[in-house]
């Protein structure tokens, strides 16, 4: 089944089979499992949900390889109009926003990382005037240095914005030592891209290897780790290295995604661990959920058969 990554993350471009994928009964049943609704008011009351059941969450407006300015500002508007709405309910304390530097300017000619900065600067400053923080999200290895240096900047006005680094790559665990400092928030995943092997980790127990080495960094470090994953045995792992390190219930968390092994993250709630989801949202919705699909085989069957019994 691994054989199908690729070709996934190639139909995640692929604007005619979202618009067929989106009119399906099944298909729509598989978006709606990943992604709960297109606007804020859907993304507020699944926070709200979710809150309910002590879990905390992190927001994602979806959309990513923004070209146009008024696109990109649009953005900035629906993440300043989502923190308004959850700061009126109350769930600021709880939840905080996912930001990708390219939804908001970053791959823009000549101008992006300018563009992206000041962008995020806005949302970072309506984020802390709402009681709540921003991490940037990773993507592709190519926007690496760009947005870790759109980071540092952000981070001389606003420390509590929250980094994102991807085990698969090479070089994540030198970043992981250059980001283990006090005050740094870092979510540390295994990667959703599909990377060439001169930059990647190409096979599971690769990636897997790399993911546990930074792990040691972090948890060992002076930071906050966000442990994102759904791996029992990378779970497992991490309880054993944050107990080992003297770490406190509170000093780390772990981050899942929004639909993917609920039971666990109660279970992780109910043993005094904090849990958070990330709960994307938006019209952009197709090509986070064809990342889905390509990292979970088992759900491909259920999208294939939809496909085909399309009339």
């Amino acid at each position: 089944m691994s054989l199908l990554r690729q070709p996934l993350l190639l139909l995640a471009r692929s604007g005619r089979i979202k618009r067929l994928v989106s009119t399906m009964p099944v298909s729509a049943g598989i978006v709606r499992s990943y992604v709960p609704g297109e606007d804020t008011s859907d993304a507020v009351h699944a926070t709200a949900d979710l809150v309910d059941e002590h879990l905390r969450v992190t927001l994602d407006y979806l959309g990513e390889d923004t070209l146009d300015s008024d696109q990109a500002d649009a953005t900035v508007q629906a993440y300043l109009d989502l923190l308004g709405a959850l700061s009126a309910r109350g769930l600021t304390r709880f939840a905080e926003v996912s930001v990708k530097l390219s939804a908001i300017g970053q791959a823009i000619p000549q101008q992006g990382h300018k563009i992206a900065l000041e962008n995020a600067r806005t949302i970072c400053r309506a984020a802390r005037n709402a009681g709540t923080t921003v991490t940037l999200d990773m993507e592709d290895h190519a926007t690496t240095d760009a947005t870790l240096a759109t980071l540092r900047e952000l981070r001389k006005d606003f420390p509590e914005t929250g980094a994102v680094l991807q085990a698969y790559l090479h070089r994540t665990e030198a970043d992981c030592r250059a980001l283990a400092y006090e005050g740094s928030r870092v979510r540390l995943c295994k990667g959703a891209y599909d990377e060439p092997a001169e930059v990647a980790f190409q096979s599971r127990l690769e990636v897997d290897k790399s993911y546990v080495r930074c792990l040691k960094v972090l948890l060992a470090g002076q930071g906050y780790p966000m442990i994102a994953t759904h791996d029992p045995r990378m779970i497992r792992i991490a309880s054993s290295l944050a107990s080992r390190n003297g770490r406190a219930a509170g000093s780390y968390e772990f981050q899942m995604l929004f639909g993917i092994r609920p039971e666990e993250q109660r279970r992780l709630v109910a043993a005094g661990e904090t849990v958070r989801v990330y709960v994307p949202y938006g019209t952009e919705w197709y090509g986070y959920l064809m990342r889905r699909l390509a990292e979970r085989p088992q759900n491909l069957t259920f999208f294939v058969r939809s496909l085909v019994s399309k009339k």
